[in-house]
């Protein structure tokens, strides 16, 4: 589950954390960013912000629509709001790793005009990369934003092959690629699923709140073997571990009265995965939360109607942008004899993802350990966390 709002209008920059933090501005080509900056503010200026509520003509998730692969790999031009994420926890001989890359598609325009040219803004594709360096407590996160164009972002129609600039994620035959580089940070994996494609809620269809149109489509590739080469501060790391796939679109997600939602994603050394969502409100109440859960042999299980109970143990408060983020919690599921003690990797993996999506949320590798069916398990994953640093109530 990812998000984003409307993008503040500077170029692309990443951010380091750790002995010496710092942010630094990339060089872009001055006279294609003010064009393609003026560009997008027109275009924005006369179809209204993309934060706002999504427009009626922009399809909506009901439920029933059957999923077609590799065709749902792509992506789904009628919907306002679509995004590929991917996440992995990695290990190197000496050091333990995280990842996050996403891929976010925005909607202008339903349908683009009959006549328009190849550089005609229509879609907007910002993208997260991201770097923990659980052993050093270092945390590096860049960001992207392009509107679609020749060589500068874009996505297929038919399968999974999105892109902007440089970043990119690819299926090759039964493999993903997932390349993104950001001066002396890089990742090239190669990802190799182990269990078939998981449709979360309704056969895909996932309810996000009590209103029948807050809905996506959503489905995961949930236990990915990565392997590959990772770049952080210039070192480069032979690198083997586990990877979790996202691929949600929608048109309506969030209404004003909800500030964020916390979302899990956990893979157990037994070969169980666990994914649990919850919304929160204005208000500081949690609505009900929701979940999937998926066997060793790759059984789907729905979490909708089992009772599900999330507790923080701890907070973490940023010092970059003062944000109180929980830091630390216990998931239970009674009906499943499941709870699990969750942990992040480290404090800070804070993305103030300002130039792309004008979001600030936390968004980190963790780990995880307690008891599933009567036995002890270890695990790890990602969690995120949005609505804490503001909120994000009508923005998706």
């Amino acid at each position: 589950m990812k998000c984003f709002a409307a993008p503040a209008w500077r170029p692309s920059q990443d951010w380091c954390r750790g002995a010496n933090r710092g942010t630094r501005e990339q060089g872009e080509d001055e006279n294609t960013l003010v064009r393609v900056t003026a560009l997008v503010a027109c275009c924005l200026a006369l179809l209204g912000s993309w934060a706002l509520a999504s427009e009626p003509e922009f399809l909506q998730a009901t439920p029933g629509r059957p999923f077609v692969f590799a065709l749902d790999h792509g992506k789904h031009p009628g919907f306002q709001t679509e995004w590929w994420y991917f996440t992995g926890n990695l290990k190197s001989p000496q050091h333990r790793w995280g990842f996050q890359l996403t891929f976010f598609r925005r909607s202008l325009v339903k349908k683009a005009p009959r006549n328009s040219s190849a550089w005609a803004v229509t879609d907007l594709y910002p993208a997260h990369f991201a770097i923990t360096n659980g052993t050093d407590g270092r945390f590096f996160g860049a960001e992207l934003l392009s509107r679609e164009g020749p060589g500068l972002a874009g996505a297929s129609n038919h399968d999974l092959n999105v892109f902007v600039k440089d970043w990119s994620a690819v299926r090759n035959g039964d493999a993903i690629d997932l390349k993104a580089r950001q001066e002396g940070y890089r990742i090239d994996l190669r990802l190799s699923s182990e269990k078939p494609i998981v449709l979360h809620g309704d056969r895909g269809y996932s309810r996000k709140g009590d209103s029948a149109e807050q809905a996506s489509y959503y489905y995961s590739l949930t236990r990915l073997r990565a392997e590959g080469s990772l770049s952080f501060d210039g070192k480069t790391h032979e690198v083997k571990g586990v990877a979790w796939m996202d691929h949600e679109f929608g048109s309506s997600m969030l209404l004003h009265d909800q500030a964020g939602w916390d979302w899990f994603s956990l893979q157990l050394e037994d070969d169980t995965e666990l994914m649990v969502f919850r919304l929160r409100k204005k208000d500081g109440s949690s609505e009900r939360p929701f979940g999937t859960f998926v066997t060793r042999d790759g059984a789907v299980i729905d979490l909708a109607h089992e009772k599900i109970i999330i507790s923080s143990t701890g907070s973490w408060k940023s010092p970059h942008t003062t944000a109180v983020y929980p830091s630390g919690w216990r998931i239970e599921i009674p009906g499943r004899n499941l709870a699990l003690t969750v942990n992040p990797v480290m404090a800070d993996q804070e993305h103030a993802a300002a130039t792309s999506t004008s979001v600030i949320y936390w968004e980190g590798a963790v780990t995880a350990k307690g008891v599933s069916d009567g036995k002890s398990v270890h695990g790890s994953g990602y969690v995120e966390l949005t609505g804490y640093a503001h909120s994000m109530g009508g923005k998706l």
